[in-house]
């Protein structure tokens, strides 16, 4: 006759495994769907709050977008009949559905300064502030982070002095400021890099368009004069917006390191003989990747929407550039179609750091 077990039970040999107890799998696919459920739900909310504020924006700025259509010296009629066709006669609650619609499907109306659709002018623009910002976080991923993580394991060290003062100027400096005298400097007096713009005029259209970014289109092209035209146009603004950045990032690391160098398992790890290194690399600095990640995804997104200033003074075909030209010549279409993408990248990379969390911290699960 069969024993029973600890849990009463005849012949089971022991007590079962969450993971193997009848409905386990059906409960943990229930819990991802509802998890799944919630992050799309907020993300076509936040979405949805987006286009409302676009919308409101758009409706209470002092400029009459019928008159920007038709010009100054169109007639009544004329200007009736526009009203109409934009729709603006009916109700806001319409106007707003309708705007709503003409978003999802890709269409933010046509640029009055350029004469061409805004989606297609924000698809010539954007690649060219999204290479900018990207280089600008690499440096600021590779050199804030190590200096960062340095400044805490070496507190009150001179190493410690000189990353809080890089930050210090990095938040205290005008952008405009350093761009305009990096120019008189490198390009002006020491020639070392290229002038403003994307390209010398040489190699200017020369290379043909695949992703947008020029240096991996010069690469895959094998034009290596048109890289390093590029690359010495990029350099200094992009070393600008990674100073900015590793200011930022080296800020946030050094706290986020303090805190886990003064943790009980940090001690602990350093009285069973350790090194430091491994304390520090491998046991502290593991446990900051979560919120790094915050910070680094925030960080990026500053750049895209906050280089308004160092591609203009850089001449940078880039939003930034794109948006406030039009915010001048009351392109409203323009404004409000690249303050959609900007934002709806924003709403992209907090999805993609919450889909990091839960990679990385089995907490987060």
């Amino acid at each position: 006759m069969a024993q029973p077990d600890i849990l009463g039970q005849p012949g089971q040999g022991g007590p079962v495994p969450a993971g193997h107890r009848p409905g386990a799998g059906g409960a943990r696919l229930r819990r991802r769907l509802r998890s799944l459920g919630g992050i799309l739900l907020s993300l076509a909310l936040t979405l949805l709050g987006l286009l409302l504020v676009t919308f409101v924006i758009g409706r209470i700025m002092p400029i009459d977008p019928v008159l920007k259509v038709v010009g100054e010296r169109a007639t009544q009629a004329q200007y009736d009949a526009a009203y109409q066709v934009m729709g603006l006669d009916k109700p806001i609650w319409q106007q707003f559905l309708r705007y709503m619609a003409e978003v999802l499907r890709g269409d933010f109306g046509r640029s009055i300064s350029t004469g061409h659709a805004v989606a297609q002018d924000l698809l010539r623009v954007f690649p060219a502030t999204l290479e900018l910002a990207m280089l600008g976080t690499l440096i600021g991923v590779c050199v804030g982070v190590p200096l960062g993580v340095i400044a805490a394991a070496r507190r009150g060290g001179w190493l410690d002095q000189i990353a809080r003062v890089v930050a210090l100027v990095g938040y205290s400096m005008p952008i405009f400021w350093l761009g305009l005298m990096g120019l008189l400097l490198f390009y002006g007096i020491l020639g070392w890099v290229g002038g403003p713009g994307r390209q010398g005029i040489i190699h200017d259209g020369m290379v043909p368009t695949v992703t947008g970014l020029i240096l991996v289109d010069s690469l895959m092209a094998g034009d290596w004069a048109a890289f390093r035209d590029a690359f010495s146009h990029i350099v200094l603004p992009a070393s600008l917006l990674g100073y900015f950045s590793l200011a930022y990032i080296s800020r946030m690391t050094r706290s986020f390191m303090l805190e886990q160098l003064s943790a009980e398992y940090v001690v602990t790890a350093r009285v069973k003989g350790l090194s430091e290194r491994r304390v520090i690399w491998t046991h502290a600095f593991r446990n900051i990747l979560v919120p790094l990640i915050t910070v680094i995804a925030l960080s990026f997104g500053s750049l895209l929407e906050g280089s308004v200033l160092t591609e203009i003074v850089f001449s940078w075909p880039g939003i930034g550039q794109y948006i406030t030209k039009a915010l001048l010549a009351g392109d409203m279409n323009a404004v409000l179609g690249g303050t959609v993408v900007i934002g709806t990248c924003f709403v992209a990379l907090n999805l993609l750091s919450d889909i990091l969390y839960r990679l990385l911290d089995p907490r987060a699960r």
